[in-house]
Order: C-alpha cells, then sequence, then structure tokens
C-alpha cells in the first residue's frame, strides 16, 4: 500500500480527539521517537500501529503496542501541499 502521507505534508491534528480503527494519529514511541502512524486496533496494552507502507518505517510491529498516553492526538486533514480530509480511511 502507498504512504497517505509523504515527508513535508503539513498535517490538522485534533488532540483531544479520540483514535478509531483506520485512524492517522500522532503517537511517540517508548524510545522517544514522534511518528504519525495509522492506528490499526485498541489491544490490552495499547493501540497497535502500522505504517501504510509495511515495507518502509518502524511500527508496533518492532516496538509493541503504544499505551494510551502515548498517541497524542488524531490528524483529521493534510492541509499543505494539497489540502484533503484524511478522516478514518
Amino acid at each position: 500500500m502507498l504512504p497517505s502521507l509523504r515527508p513535508g505534508d503539513r498535517l490538522l491534528v485534533r488532540y483531544a480527539r479520540e483514535p478509531r480503527p483506520g485512524s492517522v494519529v500522532v503517537a511517540r514511541f517508548v524510545d522517544g521517537t514522534v511518528v504519525v502512524k495509522r492506528a490499526v486496533e485498541r489491544r490490552t496494552a495499547g493501540w497497535w500501529l502500522l505504517s501504510d507502507n509495511a515495507a518502509q518505517g518502524t511500527d508496533s510491529r518492532h516496538r509493541g503496542a503504544v499505551p494510551d498516553a502515548d498517541v497524542w492526538g488524531t490528524a483529521v486533514a493534510r492541509v499543505w501541499p494539497w489540502p484533503r480530509l484524511l478522516g478514518d480511511m
């Protein structure tokens, strides 16, 4: 699957919005790395986050579930360079 976002894209993020499966989220891995990933499912230990392009990047397959407190917000739109709603895809 091709990535929905590319380096340099600017996002509109709602920090109070609860993620749902399919949401694009901003989160922090346990090592402090801040990432934008797709929330796949809610597990006991937190959210399982995956990259849209499984061949590249690091995600929950490598780092495990991300605790709720480390999922900071849900991206609702890309505002630059080509504005579009992201929604829960």
